[in-house]
């Protein structure tokens, strides 16, 4: 997976202020800085498995990482993405439990790691980070009503624009371009909205013929922000 001793001093790292650790003291910053460690990920590479069990907590310095369950029958469903900044496996790790979903790199990432003991430490000495944990496993639950409402309810055409703004939102465009700033294949994007890759080909298709989106390769370009909110089905 490529070098692990790379350099990430967590009292100077920008992404730690949008993350759970970003009201830590300076004491309990410094045990964190000490006890953790960085890895740096290849475009591909998994970060964990469904199935397994974790021996810590993952945080992102820098990248672009997925998120998806694995049914039955091998067909992926991503649950959501992960940017700089975010945290990944907490759950497993608080629960005790295996991990429910996979994690794999969409781009080459920079991600450090914190061991089990090092963090649940942490945990049970700040209420200020378990007040950030508490907030964000309330987020997750909320997302997770959301989405299963929408799966439920929406029809895909509305799925479709929705997971265009969701990537807009997530990692904004590229600097001097209209494109939004991830690369996904039409497979990846049908997983994401959960239907086939021949209906999200299509949808994509009409979009482009409506003027709501541009297509190059991977690279979608929201070209009509409004008119794709209302297709959605969003309060703009």
């Amino acid at each position: 997976m490529g070098k692990i001793n790379l350099q990430a001093d967590c009292a100077t790292c920008t992404v730690r202020h949008n993350s759970v650790f970003s009201e830590l003291s300076s004491n309990d910053l410094g045990i964190l800085n000490e006890s953790k460690g960085c890895r740096f990920y290849k475009k591909g590479n998994t970060i964990f498995m469904q199935g397994h069990y974790p021996n810590g907590l993952f945080c992102v310095k820098h990248g672009k990482i997925k998120i998806y369950k694995t049914g039955d029958e091998g067909k992926q469903q991503i649950v959501r993405f992960g940017k700089s900044g975010d945290i990944l496996g907490y759950r497993a790790l608080l629960s005790g439990d295996s991990y429910s979903c996979s994690a794999d790199v969409l781009e080459d990432s920079h991600i450090c790691f914190v061991p089990r003991s090092a963090f649940m430490n942490l945990l049970s000495n700040s209420a200020t980070l378990s007040l950030q944990m508490m907030k964000l496993l309330g987020l997750d639950l909320r997302q997770a009503e959301n989405r299963i409402t929408e799966l439920a309810q929406k029809p895909v055409r509305e799925r479709v624009a929705e997971a265009l703004l969701l990537l807009k939102e997530t990692y904004g465009v590229e600097e001097g371009s209209t494109a939004i700033n991830v690369s996904l294949s039409r497979e990846e994007i049908a997983n994401l909205v959960g239907t086939a890759t021949e209906t999200t080909i299509r949808l994509l298709s009409e979009f482009k013929q409506d003027g709501l989106i541009e297509l190059k390769g991977k690279k979608i370009s929201i070209t009509n922000y409004s008119k794709l909110v209302q297709v959605a089905n969003l309060i703009d």
